[in-house]
């Protein structure tokens, strides 16, 4: 009998994984968009094949195809498959399962993007669409129409609010296809699929290549349900960049002692805001007074780096804190190295209309702050001297 490798952990998956022959510790770049075929019947039969690099970039790249490799194996997926965005992961997915006369069940705390992509295009090709609190035990099965639902797609955590679903109430949902949004957890953080979820998908421009320079979106699968995807995104055309890639790979490497960082640092910011006296909520997962904590901790391996808090005063006192602050930057992405801070209600969901962001949770007063890689001292005391 073979030696059987021993079970790693993801932090070493995130170093092994993605790798190509070539023996290159640095990804390879492969800047293509097409590739000359050795004739007639070789052309035949990269035209008629599934997901394979060597033809044409648009069906797949073998820079972008490390990377949704690297991103399947820690996932513990079949397979996966990149896009341009995490709005075109979104968008791709949802048309390739669902259509006209169909019903999706959704999250009522999903991220703004995904909210007006339900609402918007969705509505008007026909497509119906439930919303539902996810983080009520058994609202999101409850939902669920026997023979007209095709999806089922939660966010959790939720962004800005920090609710969680229970993903073991979500897998075992049985009929509609079941999606999680995992963006702010990363792999590192939970892995859905785990829980029986059929997808789990990312907009790894944020903590998965971290350093704010790829525009990428993934999904992970079996791999007869990311093929089935793929078929669509062929025709969607929201392609991976190789370049994009390139550094999302680079972005893996270095996930598993960046996501240690900010997640130590977000859970001690989070710990002192708490205590403020002109803090008036604080919403991170890794906090015990977080109402949802208990299921944190048992469905995630690290509570994220991400977190939001309200403060006394409504939009002006928001204003004033955000103008204040010297170290940390007002700017709407998360999981890079810089630590982000933005006004939800004006930002990332000002497309989805006051009644939902109140429904939801988001209010005037509420701030989310993406914690980089600074100093956790330091961005302490900047908050300490805006909130004077």
């Amino acid at each position: 009998m073979p030696n059987e490798q021993p079970k790693v952990q993801p932090e070493t998956t995130a170093i092994t994984s993605g790798r190509d022959a070539s023996g290159s510790l640095a990804p390879t770049l492969w800047p293509s968009t097409t590739w000359q075929s050795a004739g007639l019947d070789d052309s035949t039969k990269h035209a008629l094949s599934t997901h394979k690099s060597g033809n044409y970039a648009r069906y797949s790249n073998p820079t972008v195809r490390s990377f949704e490799e690297a991103v399947a194996e820690l996932e513990g997926a079949e397979d996966a498959l990149a896009f341009a965005s995490g709005m075109g992961a979104v968008s791709s997915v949802i048309l390739a399962l669902c259509s006209s006369g169909d019903h999706i069940v959704a999250h009522n705390q999903l991220y703004g993007g995904t909210i007006s992509f339900l609402n918007g295009p969705c509505a008007r090709l026909g497509i119906d669409v439930t919303y539902v609190n996810g983080s009520k035990p058994g609202a999101m099965a409850a939902a669920v129409r026997p023979g007209k639902t095709m999806l089922v797609i939660a966010e959790s955590p939720s962004n800005p609010q920090m609710g969680l679903v229970d993903l073991a109430e979500l897998g075992a949902i049985k009929g509609p296809f079941t999606l999680v949004d995992s963006t702010l957890a990363t792999p590192l953080g939970q892995q859905p699929l785990s829980f029986g979820v059929s997808l789990v998908l990312h907009s790894a421009t944020k903590g998965i290549a971290g350093h704010n320079d790829a525009m990428l979106g993934v999904v992970a699968g079996e791999k007869e349900l990311i093929d089935s995807i793929w078929g669509y995104s062929v025709m969607h055309g929201a392609t991976a960049s190789p370049h994009d890639a390139l550094n999302g790979m680079r972005g893996i490497r270095t996930l598993g002692v960046r996501i240690a960082h900010q997640c130590e640092s977000a859970l001690a910011i989070a710990t002192w805001l708490s205590t403020h006296k002109q803090v008036t909520a604080v919403h991170y997962p890794g906090l015990a007074i977080h109402s949802q904590h208990a299921l944190a901790t048992k469905q995630m391996r690290k509570f994220g780096s991400v977190l939001s808090f309200e403060i006394a005063g409504g939009k002006d006192a928001a204003r004033k804190v955000l103008d204040a602050l010297q170290i940390v930057r007002p700017a709407v992405s998360f999981g890079g190295p810089e630590t982000l801070i933005c006004h939800p209600a004006s930002s990332t969901h000002i497309g989805v209309d006051t009644d939902a962001q109140l429904a939801s949770g988001i209010t005037d007063s509420m701030l989310r702050l993406s914690i980089g890689l600074e100093a956790t001292s330091d961005i302490i005391a900047d908050l300490q001297n805006a909130l004077k």
